[in-house]
C-alpha cells in the first residue's frame, strides 16, 4: 500500500533499571555512573547525556512531560539544537524500570501512545514500569516537520491513486512531487535529519536521561526498525527489547511495497470471506465480493460522491478508508456497512474511517504530522527505484497483488524524487553482543506480513519469535492471552520462552 501504511503502526521498549526501587526504599537509588556515560569516542555529547529531564504538567494528555535537548546533526554536536517531547506515565506500585515505547509510522506520536498506558501494557506491567514515550524528531511536539497546508494534505490523500492516461499520470507526479517541495520550503532544517538512525541515538539520548543503564523497549510496527537500528547502534545498552510487527532492516523499498500489497490483498481476502459466511451484500464468494468492492472504486474515480466534512469520497479517499478497515478485524462489520451506503451514494462513513486512517479532525485539520513525517523518514532511510527499475516494481507489485498492488507500489512516489538524498541502506541486522530480543509476527498482517518477523528473527544472534495466528497489525494487547503473558514474563523477570512458541 502507499508507504502510508506504515503509518497506523495505527497502526504499533524497555527493564534493568537505574533508577528503580528497592523493596522497603522511599527514594530512587543514585544513578549509575555508566548510564550517563556518552558513547567512546563520542565525548563531544557529554552534556546531551548528563542531562536530567524535568517533569512538569502534559496539558490534554495523561501522565508527567519533559523536554529532552538533542543536536539537530550528530555530526555537529555543537550545532543547532532540537527538543524532544517526552512523556511518563509512572509506575502504580514499586517502580522495577522504565519502558520506553514507539507505536510506529514512521510518524506516531510515542507520547500519546504511551498516555494511553493502561490499554497498551497489561496491569502487570503498569503496576512495575514507569511506562515512557517521546515523539521522535520531526513528529508531533519535537520539531514537527511542516510540508503542506490541510487542504494540500486533503488533495494529496483524495489524488488519484490509479491514473488511466499521460494526463492523470502527470497530475499523480506533481502531486507526489509536491510533498518533497513542500518539506524543503518550509522544514528545510529538520527534514533532512530525520533518519531512522538519528532517532535510535536520540532514543539513548533519552536512555541516560532516565538513568538507565540499559533500555527497556517496546517497538511496534515502523517501531521495531527503529528498535533494531538502535540494537545494532548500543549493542551493550539494550535491556528486554519486544519487537511486535516486524518491518526488517534488510528490506529495500521495492520489497516493502510490493510485500505490504501482498499482506493487504490477503487482509482483503479474508474480511470478504467473512462477509460471505454472514451473509454480504456484494456476492456470494469470497471473488464475487473483491470484484464488486473493485467496482465501487473504480466507480468513484470517475464519479465521486458526498463523504464528510465537505469533501467528496475519491478512489483515493475511500482506499484510506478500506485500508483503515484491515488493521484491525474489529472493523470489518463498520468497513462492510460502510461500502454499503457508498453504493447508495452517501460517502459519509467510509470517509470517517479514511480520516481516522490519517488523523485528520472533522474540522478540517490534522491532529498530528504523521502523513507528513512517514515520507520524510521512509525518504531517508532507504533508496526508492527511479525510472524503469520502479515500473517494473508496480508492475510487480500489481501482478502479485491485484487488489492493491498499484495503489501501494504507486504511492510512493515522493520518495523518488525527495530533495535530500537517502542516508540508509537494506542490510541485515545481527546485534551480536546485545541481549536476547523477543519478535512478535502474525501470520496475517496487513501492514508487516509474518515472513518479515521470520527475517528478522533469523538475522538476529539471539532472538524468540513468537508466531500469533491470527489477522490484524501487531498481537501484544490484542486479546491474546498466550502472547500477552510471554511478553509480560520477559519484561517483568527476563525470561524468555524456552524455544519459539506460536499462539492461535
Amino acid at each position: 500500500m502507499r508507504a502510508q501504511l506504515l503509518a497506523l503502526f495505527t497502526a504499533t521498549a524497555l527493564v534493568l533499571s537505574g533508577c528503580s526501587l528497592l523493596p522497603g526504599q522511599d527514594e530512587p537509588t543514585a544513578v549509575p555512573a555508566d548510564a550517563t556515560q556518552a558513547p567512546e569516542g563520542q565525548e563531544d555529547l557529554a552534556r546531551f547525556y548528563e542531562q536530567r529531564l524535568d517533569w512538569g504538567d502534559c496539558g490534554d494528555l495523561t501522565g508527567e512531560c519533559a523536554e529532552l535537548e538533542v543536536p539537530v546533526d550528530y555530526e555537529q554536536p555543537e550545532g543547532e539544537t532540537l527538543r524532544i517531547g517526552v512523556l511518563k506515565v509512572p509506575a502504580k506500585r514499586e517502580k522495577q524500570g522504565s519502558l520506553v515505547l514507539n507505536p510506529g509510522g514512521p510518524g506516531g506520536s510515542g507520547m500519546e501512545y504511551a498516555s494511553a498506558a493502561d490499554y497498551v501494557v497489561s496491569p502487570q506491567v503498569r503496576d512495575r514500569f514507569d511506562v515512557v514515550g517521546f515523539d521522535p524528531r520531526g513528529v508531533g511536539r519535537s520539531a514537527p516537520v511542516d510540508c503542506l497546508d490541510d487542504r494540500a494534505l486533503d488533495e494529496f490523500l483524495g489524488s488519484d491513486p490509479t491514473p488511466d492516461d499521460a494526463a492523470e499520470e502527470e497530475q499523480q507526479g506533481a502531486v507526489m512531487r509536491s510533498m518533497g517541495q513542500g518539506c524543503e520550503e518550509l522544514s528545510g532544517t529538520i527534514a533532512p535529519h530525520m533518519s531512522t538512525a538519528e532517532a535510535a541515538r536520540d532514543m539513548d539520548v533519552l536512555r541516560a536521561a532516565l538513568g538507565e543503564s540499559q533500555l527497556d523497549y517496546l517497538g511496534k510496527s515502523y517501531g521495531t526498525y527503529l528498535g533494531a537500528t538502535y540494537a545494532d547502534l548500543f549493542r551493550d545498552k539494550v535491556g528486554r527489547f519486544v519487537l511486535d510487527g516486524v518491518l526488517a532492516p534488510d528490506l529495500t523499498a521495492a520489497e516493502v511495497n510490493i510485500g505490504q500489497a501482498k499482506g493487504f490483498d490477503t487482509a482483503t481476502r479474508e474480511w470478504a470471506a467473512a462477509c460471505v459466511e454472514e451473509g454480504c451484500p456484494f456476492g456470494g464468494t469470497q471473488d464475487e465480493v473483491i470484484d464488486r468492492v473493485r467496482g465501487i472504486l473504480e466507480d468513484l474515480d470517475s464519479n465521486p460522491v458526498p463523504g464528510a466534512a465537505g469533501l467528496e469520497l475519491t478512489e483515493g479517499w475511500a482506499t484510506l478508508g478500506i485500508a483503515q478497515a484491515m488493521y484491525d478485524q474489529g472493523a470489518w462489520s463498520t468497513l462492510t456497512d460502510a461500502l454499503a451506503s457508498v453504493e447508495e451514494g452517501d460517502g459519509r462513513d467510509l470517509m470517517e474511517m479514511a480520516f481516522q486512517y490519517a488523523s485528520r479532525n472533522a474540522g478540517g485539520d490534522y491532529a498530528g504530522n504523521i502523513m507528513e513525517a512517514i515520507y520524510a523518514v521512509n525518504c531517508l532511510d532507504r533508496p526508492e527505484p527511479e525510472g524503469a527499475e520502479r515500473e517494473e516494481m508496480v508492475e510487480e507489485a500489481e501482478r502479485v497483488a491485484p487488489i492493491w498492488g498499484q495503489f501501494i507500489a504507486g504511492g510512493s512516489g515522493p520518495c523518488s524524487e525527495w530533495p535530500w538524498e537517502p542516508v540508509g541502506e537494506p542490510r541485515p541486522i545481527d546485534a551480536k553482543g546485545a541481549n536476547p530480543i523477543l519478535v512478535v509476527g502474525t501470520t496475517r498482517d496487513p501492514a508487516t506480513p509474518y515472513e518479515w518477523a521470520q527475517r528478522l528473527h533469523d538475522q538476529l544472534a539471539d532472538s524468540r519469535l513468537i508466531t500469533h495466528e491470527g489477522d490484524g497489525h501487531t498481537a501484544y494487547m490484542r486479546q491474546n492471552d498466550c502472547v500477552d503473558k510471554a511478553v509480560d514474563t520477559f519484561w517483568l523477570t527476563g525470561e524468555l520462552p524456552a524455544e519459539d512458541i506460536t499462539c492461535s
